[in-house]
């Protein structure tokens, strides 16, 4: 597990205000430390490590059924204060005093009431793969037709998914799960499919936002859940060349504490980091919070190995750039599940850095934050990590802010007193960027003071380490906040795009306005509306938006909402932005996705399916294709 994250997840909030640590210095227990690996040679290249991971195959058992994260980490309201359950987040076990009234001014929540928390179902659609096909699975590895088993793989972690959950009216889900635990079994799992033709559902972490994982509603064909989670081995580790081989089934924290035990870092931090899988990073094309340092996963990436009906799909060199035809490394990143499995990937690892700084610096509006943020990224001079966040995120920090604290990002008082009356920021207006550097001391104390000088350019000024470690490490506690909202009827969702920086400032202007729009028509007057800068380029960046909204007049409050974030999502695109920055396609966005790649691009996409999986085995129904069968192809079970 990287610095940042085992400093956020297993420190007391507060408790260390230097927010500078030297590797030696890291001796805290990670996440997962209760669950130590089960082999282990840090000195030989060619050794499997097989990982014992965090998250256990029986996920019920670890993690909520009905929402995000694990069953013991919670935020719960009791009256006129608020807290959060567990001792996993830097945020665990204090008084947040000031989120029930920030609730109720900004979503209309009543935090006396009882929250809705939803029961397990009992009762299980039957399944309809067939017992003879069953035990032809069996001989190649662990099968599992448990109800709770196929439930909790039979989607992602969309509003819609959590809703139906919620409501116990899920209406598709597998017939069986399988865990294989190699390549090989991999491989005759997709032969037996394609002998049967049933549908295999390719599934890492469940994190998915974008539908790309939840079973296709009409799918007649039997559904089996192929779970990558005991393929998580590193296969080999080669320090001189600074790569390793490993399972694409490993989870995200595995993957850093595994490599942190050796003296190295993968660097790759989605929010998703504690449950997504190395294989979800590959076919989502992710991105992480210290890409300017690391890259992408698709700079991280040299090599991948992935089971298609047709065949194995891999080059035969494993080199750092090749000028061979057209890159089939990248068709498989992005391609969501729909051509085959990534079984195994070889990814580049650097040692782990000296020195890791936290940062935060208070600007008078985020416009004047956004052209900080330009100029940095114009002059190369991104940290591993730079986020601006708006007012109105500024705002909800500080509703989480503990008793003995002000905002959420920190402040003291001699700064709260500076930035308020001295320099005359405006409390409703300012806005705040963290800030992660890592490097050697000489480095970090470097690209610290031009930070700082650009910054004073456009009027910010440094407001300490510990607001930049809380608000880089409150990015994981975020995501818990939807399943407390839905327990009080508000319905909240995250979207981001990727937009070129001439249209930056505009494209958040105008999706703020259509949203408000959008909620006035429909009589919403209690909603949440926030954005923040999240990843820069030289080209331009990610602006992450945050909207959730009062459901207690609407019969179909998901409807409602997804017709509102729709309507956001045709601004985006009529502003410049993408349809996605990291979260992908799925089902969610099929709608803009040909206008994206072109028709071209989409029949390519249509021809890499028939080549690649012309039975539609692997049927989940993304990006431009249809569920049940491709363009020009006509499926039925042989079952």
């Amino acid at each position: 597990m990287s610095a940042a994250f085992a400093s956020s997840s297993d420190s007391k909030m507060n408790k260390d205000n230097s927010n500078e640590r030297t590797v030696d210095s890291v001796k805290k227990k990670s996440l997962g430390d209760k669950n130590k690996k089960s082999e282990s040679n840090a000195n030989g290249n060619n050794t499997i490590i097989k990982v014992k991971s965090v998250i256990p195959r029986r996920r019920q058992d670890l993690l909520k059924w009905y929402g995000w994260g694990y069953k013991d980490s919670m935020f719960k309201l009791e009256g006129n204060t608020a807290s959060f359950t567990g001792n996993r987040y830097s945020i665990c076990g204090q008084s947040l005093p000031f989120l029930p009234q920030w609730a109720i001014d900004n979503l209309g929540i009543d935090p006396a009431r009882q929250p809705k928390i939803p029961e397990p179902p009992t009762n299980f659609p039957e399944s309809i793969l067939p017992d003879e096909v069953k035990a032809e699975l069996e001989e190649i590895a662990l099968v599992s037709k448990e109800g709770m088993d196929r439930l909790i793989r039979a989607h992602g972690q969309t509003l819609k998914d959590m809703t139906q959950l919620r409501t116990n009216s899920f209406p598709r889900i597998p017939d069986a799960i399988i865990w294989p635990e190699s390549h090989e079994q991999v491989e005759k799992i997709v032969a037996c499919a394609s002998r049967h033709h049933f549908v295999i559902i390719p599934f890492g972490g469940g994190t998915s936002v974008s539908g790309s994982i939840t079973c296709p509603v009409n799918e007649p064909r039997p559904i089996v859940v192929l779970d990558t989670s005991e393929m998580n081995s590193i296969l080999w580790l080669d320090k001189e060349q600074l790569l390793a081989r490993v399972q694409a089934g490993i989870i995200g924290q595995d993957l850093e504490r595994e490599m942190r035990s050796r003296g190295f870092t993968v660097g790759h931090e989605p929010d998703s980091y504690e449950f997504s899988t190395l294989g979800g990073w590959v076919a989502t094309r992710a991105s992480g919070m210290k890409k300017n340092t690391y890259g992408n996963i698709e700079d991280l990436i040299v090599q991948t190995k992935v089971v298609t009906p047709r065949g194995v799909l891999e080059k035969s060199c494993c080199v750092p750039r090749i000028s061979c035809g057209p890159e089939w490394e990248h068709v498989i990143m992005g391609s969501e599940g729909c051509f085959g499995v990534v079984t195994e990937v070889v990814i580049k690892i650097r040692p782990l850095p000296p020195v890791v700084r936290y940062g935060s610096l208070v600007f008078p509006d985020f416009e004047s934050g956004f052209w900080f943020e330009r100029e940095v990224a114009r002059q190369r001079l991104q940290p591993s990590s730079i986020r601006l966040m708006d007012n109105e995120q500024f705002r909800f920090g500080q509703a989480l802010k503990t008793e003995n604290s002000w905002g959420g990002v920190l402040l003291d008082g001699i700064k709260r007193f500076y930035i308020s009356k001295i320099k005359g920021f405006d409390p409703a207006k300012l806005c705040v960027v963290t800030l992660l550097i890592e490097g050697t001391a000489e480095q970090v104390d470097d690209r610290e003071k031009k930070l700082n000088a650009i910054a004073a350019q456009y009027g910010g000024i440094p407001a300490g380490a510990t607001n930049g470690e809380n608000g880089y490490t409150l990015t994981f506690v975020i995501a818990y906040l939807r399943d407390v909202a839905m327990e009080y009827d508000v319905v909240a969702e995250s979207f981001e795009t990727s937009v070129p920086w001439d249209r930056t400032l505009a494209l958040c202007a105008n999706v703020k306005k259509r949203i408000q729009d959008e909620c006035a028509k429909r009589g919403i007057d209690k909603f949440l509306l926030s954005y923040r800068l999240t990843q820069t380029y030289d080209a331009g960046c990610c602006i992450y938006f945050y909207f959730g909204h009062s459901t207690a007049q609407f019969s179909d409050p998901v409807t409602v909402y997804e017709e509102i974030e729709e309507a956001a999502r045709d601004e985006i695109i009529a502003c410049g932005g993408s349809i996605s920055h990291h979260h992908g396609v799925g089902k969610l966005r099929k709608k803009w996705y040909k206008d994206t790649v072109s028709e071209p691009g989409r029949q390519l996409l249509l021809a890499a399916k028939k080549a690649l999986d012309p039975d539609n085995i692997f049927a989940l129904g993304n990006m431009a294709f249809d569920e049940q069968s491709n363009e020009n192809t006509t499926v039925k079970s042989k079952l």
